[in-house]
């Protein structure tokens, strides 16, 4: 039998680990619970943290949203700075597992398992997102894509947690858009995903852009000689076909028994090419 710690604030938290150094740290569980009905990881004890309060909620911070680690996938999706801000999170979280997944599970989470397909990574990617660390003695800052090294593999330091998402307000993209495809209209892991950001001008001619690809490599695939592609042209079909083949090029995926790596490259450039249709 594991001993489960569940800590009420920070400085409970911080003793529990210091006593406990080998305890894995989990907040909704909805990843670990599985692994640890599987015997994928063996460990002494777990401390939760769905308790500490200062881990959740989300706060306006002049043109700054900090989004606390411990806040759910519906908390969010229901948090009116979030639906304002970031549309391409709120669209990405809608599509996120089940309402009992999202009940349970957090942001924190999400990007702590640092799954590839993981839902919430391409858009926050795009938003440039920049993840708090904190131990009992130091916080820091830093990008969410220098954060995630690989499949489960993060910056965190023993006695480390992610405390906090920061994004900058993107008020000049007027296009938020995400999409993935899965094996099911519902319940679907991401065998691709696509999140976008576009500043449109009133001529509809792309003056800014951003891209980020989910499930595709080990972590989320980015493109700067797309962007720059795009910019100064309409979104149109026949832009993106000539860009769609530099798509292919960069992703690299596996063979795993949800798609192909074949498939997969051709779903990459297929959801680039279909933004000609999203509803500008």
């Amino acid at each position: 039998m594991k001993r489960v710690f569940l800590p009420h604030n920070l400085e409970e938290l911080w003793r529990i680990i210091a006593g406990e150094p080998k305890a894995d740290i989990y907040a909704g569980g909805t990843d670990l619970l599985v692994k640890l009905r599987q015997n994928l990881i063996n460990t002494p004890s777990l401390i939760c943290l769905e308790r500490i309060e200062e881990l959740k909620g989300v706060h306006e911070q002049g043109d700054e949203v900090m989004i606390g680690a411990c806040s759910t996938h519906t908390s969010l999706l229901e948090n009116p700075i979030i639906q304002r801000n970031f549309p391409v999170l709120t669209k990405a979280l809608n599509v996120l597992a089940s309402p009992l997944i999202r009940n349970m599970g957090t942001i924190g989470g999400n990007i702590c398992t640092a799954s590839p397909a993981a839902d919430t990574l391409p858009p926050l990617y795009v938003l440039k997102a920049e993840v708090e660390i904190r131990s009992r003695s130091a916080s820091r800052q830093m990008a969410l894509k220098e954060f995630i090294l690989g499949p489960g593999i993060t910056c965190l330091k023993a006695g480390e947690i992610v405390s906090g998402i920061w994004v900058k307000k993107v008020p000049g993209f007027n296009l938020h858009h995400f999409e993935k495809v899965g094996q099911r209209k519902a319940l679907a892991i991401a065998i691709v995903s696509l999140a976008t950001l576009f500043k449109i001008s009133g001529e509809e001619m792309v003056e800014d852009v951003r891209l980020a690809w989910g499930s595709v490599a080990p972590t989320v695939v980015t493109s700067n000689e797309i962007e720059a592609m795009l910019v100064g042209h309409r979104l149109s079909r026949q832009v993106l076909k000539k860009a769609a083949p530099i798509a292919r090029a960069i992703v690299k995926p596996i063979d795993d028994i949800r798609a192909s790596a074949d498939y997969r490259r051709q779903v990459a450039e297929n959801l680039l090419i279909r933004l000609g249709s999203v509803q500008k």
